[in-house]
């Protein structure tokens, strides 16, 4: 009896240390993230431009490509800075504890960060309450990340 306890002890100690180990990535079926757009020019040109595999980066699990080299070497420099958050999903979908594809037409900058959207309707929902939604999405995405993660 002993033992099991001790099991059951291990088990619930260690599974949050196993659910941090998972990733959540919004990605095609050859690993390529934000549907082949460059992440940087999002920032730099405030529109999505199509990548170029020959400007490419692996970085946590997702493919990432770029425009331009220069997009390239701004990433690898600083990739928390540019890859998007809640793994690609649609921040409105997460904020409401879903995931959501997304249409990089509805993209936004919100405090420096790559927010992706379903729709430029639902990114209009979401800046309803831009703060209260990140909260929401910050608050289910380890969650889903657990639930769902590889």
């Amino acid at each position: 009896m002993k033992r099991f306890y001790l099991l059951v002890l291990f088990v619930v100690l260690a599974l949050p240390t196993f659910a941090q180990n998972k990733t959540l990535l919004n990605l095609d079926k050859t690993g390529v993230a934000i549907q082949g757009y460059d992440p940087v020019a999002f920032f730099t040109d405030n529109k999505p431009v199509k990548g170029d595999e020959k400007f490419l980066v692996k970085h946590g699990g997702a493919i990432y490509f770029f425009a331009s080299k220069e997009h390239r070497d701004l990433f690898k420099a600083d990739p928390a800075k540019y890859e998007p958050v809640f793994g690609g999903y649609c921040a409105y979908g997460v904020s409401r504890n879903k995931l959501v594809e997304i249409d990089v037409d509805a993209f936004q900058i919100v405090d420096g960060k790559l927010l992706l959207q379903y729709s430029k309707g639902v990114r209009d929902d979401f800046n309803k309450d831009t703060k209260g939604n990140l909260t929401k999405a910050d608050a289910n995405w380890p969650a889903l990340v657990a639930k769902k993660g590889k």
